[in-house]
């Protein structure tokens, strides 16, 4: 039925643009699929916790969890992402005081080496590898200066995987370090690396990098896997050195993509547990001493490196459309630890400041 109303409304103009790119270029789609959002929010039951573990089974691995924002134990229940052929299933719940999604049950934090026990460095090679590296470069792009010139400066790679990003720091310059809970994809990066080098654990286990002093920590496509986010966070604040950002990359929770999708979106992948957006990114931050954020909006791979087939009005659309509604498919973040990095990297940038969290 709605394949037939789409193809009355629009004909078949837009049936060669994908579909993730229709969402800002379809004229009236992002105000119909934020009508369909408002629409499950209004539908979708709020329950206590209470009420919640007793109709949710809990796996081996998993456990019951507030908000980690706010900490209402409220849930509201609103998708069960599926694997192919069902080998993985989980329920991602909103908080309904501050509008968080996380995953609940959600991943004890000493389990979560489980997760990335078993050959995960396959999946971070090969084309992989090329789309990764090339999204990297375009979000480096995207906060100049900050990624211009690392001579001098020291950088942590915090997830640092396969040492993809760890490559292209050391070849910008930075005398650059990452950490990984993935023994497989540690052996990786050391292979692919000729002066960065990468380390298996966490920050408090290696003393070159527990020592802190850095003028930047990455977290590409991290932060959804982290469980415990404010002991993470307040570790990444101590770790800086003054003047120094944290750079985020991350799926938007905000994304038109999920609203249209629901639990097939593509950022309900097997190992993200929480999910963030441009309203509860900043509330992390600043509760754990964060001085600003700047966001930088996402308008897709190909779109940014000019390889997209969407003719030119189509791809000004599309820009348009990702500014004035949800910043794209991944949020892209810039974290500043004090006045001085805002003074320093803001310049260009729609910083905004975050008031001190008092307790």
């Amino acid at each position: 039925m709605k394949r037939v109303l789409y193809r009355a409304v629009y004909g078949s103009r837009y049936d060669r643009v994908p579909w993730g790119q229709r969402l800002y270029v379809r004229p009236g789609e992002r105000h119909v699929r934020q009508a369909q959002w408002r629409l499950r929010l209004r539908r979708a039951p709020v329950m206590t916790l209470a009420d919640y573990r007793e109709r949710t089974k809990l796996g081996e691995l998993e456990e019951f969890v507030t908000c980690h924002l706010c900490g209402d134990s409220r849930q509201q229940p609103l998708f069960t992402p599926t694997g192919p052929k069902g080998r993985w299933s989980y329920q991602v719940v909103r908080c309904p005081s501050c509008g968080f999604l996380y995953r609940n049950p959600n991943i004890r934090p000493e389990r979560l080496g489980d997760l990335y026990a078993n050959n995960y460095s396959a999946f971070l090679t090969g084309k992989y590898a090329a789309d990764r590296q090339r999204r990297y470069r375009l979000t480096m792009d995207a906060f100049h200066p900050v990624f211009a010139d690392g001579a001098g400066r020291r950088l942590l790679d915090f997830g640092c995987g396969a040492g993809l990003f760890l490559e292209l720091a050391e070849q910008r310059g930075f005398d650059a370090v990452g950490v990984d809970l993935s023994p497989d994809s540690v052996a990786e990066a050391n292979r692919r690396l000729t002066r960065a080098r990468a380390y298996h654990g966490t920050p408090e286990d290696v003393p070159e990098i527990a020592v802190g002093g850095f003028d930047v920590i990455t977290l590409w496509s991290v932060l959804a896997h982290l469980p415990r986010p404010l002991d993470d966070f307040r570790c990444f604040r101590s770790l800086l050195a003054p003047g120094g950002v944290l750079m985020i990359l991350t799926v938007n929770a905000a994304s038109l993509q999920l609203k249209a999708f629901g639990a097939g979106w593509n950022g309900f992948t097997k190992n993200h547990l929480m999910f963030y957006s441009a309203e509860t990114m900043p509330v992390l931050l600043r509760r754990t001493g964060f001085a600003g954020v700047a966001f930088a909006p996402f308008y897709g791979d190909t779109v940014e490196a000019g390889t997209t087939k969407l003719a030119e009005p189509l791809r000004r659309r599309l820009r348009r459309a990702v500014e004035a509604s949800d910043g794209g498919n991944m949020l892209r973040a810039l974290a500043f630890a004090d006045e001085e990095a805002v003074d320093r990297w803001g310049g260009g940038l729609k910083v905004r400041r975050l008031p001190k969290h008092e307790g």
